[in-house]
């Protein structure tokens, strides 16, 4: 998932690298990309996360795994981020952008609902995507089989396009 971009940021245990949604837009292959988790920073047990994140929003999911809300302006930050990186790429790119929430605890009533910083983040990718990047704006949350099932299809019209 795009969580990763989180804890590259942020300083999170489960960062993938500076590459990371960079090497297929390189390679001129299709990509059909959402926002999956970018409401969380990965961490260990409560007891390992950097004392500098006392007063955050920490979710302990389970016993060896706390995640971290991200923030208004981190969400800022990560909409650059991946509006660089899909904006680069030289094949085509569709952005799926689940506008109900980018987790299954960033619900209305869920620990990480924060519609400022989802907000925050949705602004930034529309103010910074190149104009071939195709962004599509569902009412979903990104769990929702509706929203997945956009996705596959345009995944799919991208497969068949290359294959005719």
């Amino acid at each position: 998932t795009t969580t990763e971009l989180c804890d590259q940021l942020a300083g999170g245990v489960l960062a993938a690298g500076p590459n990371r949604l960079a090497a297929a837009g390189r390679k001129g292959l299709p990509q059909v990309v959402s926002l999956g988790a970018l409401d969380m920073v990965n961490f260990g047990a409560r007891d390992t996360v950097p004392a500098q994140f006392e007063g955050r929003n920490l979710y302990v999911h389970n016993p060896s795994v706390t995640l971290m809300r991200t923030t208004p302006e981190e969400c800022v930050e990560l909409g650059r981020m991946i509006a660089d990186k899909l904006s680069g790429a030289s094949g085509p790119v569709a952005l799926f952008m689940p506008l109900n929430g980018v987790s299954a605890i960033d619900v209305e009533g869920g620990p990480f609902h924060d519609p400022a910083a989802d907000q925050a983040l949705f602004d930034a990718l529309r103010e910074n995507l190149e104009d071939h990047v195709e962004l599509h704006e569902l009412e979903h949350n990104v769990n929702d089989p509706e929203f997945a099932r956009a996705m596959v299809d345009k995944l799919l019209e991208y497969v068949e396009e290359r294959d005719s």
